[in-house]
């Protein structure tokens, strides 16, 4: 078995560790023995995402958000969308998130648009949402907690058409009001947790690579991993937040 990760855009968009996530896809399908490869993908790049088993696409500050914007709607738009439609899991944090929602409106008023492959719009707010974070999700089918760290003005609603990854615990989330944190929309999770999320949240992690594997393979039984360590961290960060 092998999968090809495409990075998009990790010389703009890589705030707070965000290449943490790639590294956990990587080292986590490694050690299972599943070969990888990591491509970097930036500005101006014209490729054929469809041809990936898995994407990742981080976050950066407004104006590397706007230089992202204009690439996506120019060059990589329809690539983008033919490998969302083509079921290509696709990780996408903060500014990442934002950009594949509808639109962007910026405290001057301005709308970046976005691709439009979330049902999601965002505005910018007055004030930062910053801290620790906790969410209780079913994403992978049993209740459990997700931690890790937001930092943004954005605040983000929900069309729709997608569900949130989870409800905020301790936090502010998508826009500090309606008590969610991200969004899932067929194999696209999109998020403000930063920290970094994969290497925090081993069974996201997982969740995206039996999607990324099935996709490719067809059903398959990822190999149990001993998480120990990853889950005491965990939880340390759970009863710390929720105390």
């Amino acid at each position: 078995m092998h999968l090809r990760i495409g990075h998009l855009y990790p010389e703009h968009l890589n705030l707070y560790g965000d290449r943490g996530n790639v590294i956990a896809l990587a080292k986590r399908a490694e050690w299972r023995s599943i070969g990888v490869m990591v491509e970097s993908i930036g500005l101006n790049e014209e490729v054929d995402l469809s041809q990936y088993d898995l994407l990742f696409i981080g976050g950066g500050q407004d104006r590397d958000q706007t230089l992202i914007a204009k690439d996506l709607k120019l060059v990589k738009g329809n690539s983008l969308l033919d490998a969302a439609d083509g079921g290509v899991p696709l990780l996408a944090v903060c500014g990442g998130y934002q950009l594949l929602g509808k639109y962007y409106r910026l405290s001057t008023g301005e709308e970046v648009e976005g691709l439009g492959l979330l049902d999601i719009s965002t505005e910018a707010g007055a004030k930062r949402l910053i801290g620790n974070i906790v969410l209780e999700t079913e994403l992978t089918g049993e209740k459990q907690t997700v931690v890790g760290f937001e930092n943004h003005s954005g605040r983000t609603f929900l069309g729709s058409e997608v569900k949130p990854l989870g409800k905020v615990l301790s936090g502010s989330g998508n826009n500090g009001e309606d008590g969610f944190e991200g969004s899932v929309q067929g194999n696209i999770i999109g998020t403000y947790i930063h920290g970094s999320l994969l290497p925090k949240n081993p069974k996201i992690t997982d969740w995206l690579l039996t999607r990324a594997l099935e996709r490719k393979f067809g059903q398959v039984q990822l190999q149990e991993l001993n998480d120990n360590l990853e889950e005491s961290a965990h939880q340390v960060m759970v009863k710390r937040s929720l105390s």
